[in-house]
């Protein structure tokens, strides 16, 4: 079982920044994919962006595109969101997940951290 744990939300003027991150316990995640999504008040959970084992290979939704980094320490085992240049609409509630089995199915998640972006 893994244990997901993230931190680093909090309330940041539009144009700012903030890392956030994601600490697994329980076992290594150093063999998931791991992933960010994020849900805002009334509306659906979105992904945000992916990682791969490695970390060679990353992937981000349209929105956040250029302006979110995701990166992983597998010997910390942590992955990490860097966001810049935040938007009012980047307000919601940032989960991880991990996918143990490499197929797209995320198996554990974290209780999420909230992200207020203020305009």
């Amino acid at each position: 079982q893994v244990e997901l744990t993230e931190s680093g939300g909090g309330l940041v003027q539009a144009g700012g920044s903030l890392r956030l991150s994601c600490a697994a316990s329980g076992r290594t995640i150093s063999s998931y994919a791991m992933g960010w999504f994020r849900q805002a008040p009334g509306k659906e959970r979105e992904y945000v962006a992916v990682i791969s084992v490695s970390g060679d290979s990353t992937s981000y939704a349209n929105a956040v595109k250029g302006r979110f980094t995701i990166s992983r320490d597998n010997g910390k085992n942590t992955v990490y969101l860097q966001m810049k240049s935040l938007k009012s609409e980047d307000t919601a509630v940032y989960y991880c997940a991990a996918d143990r089995d490499g197929n797209w199915q995320y198996d554990y998640w974290g209780q999420g951290t909230q992200v207020t972006v203020s305009s």
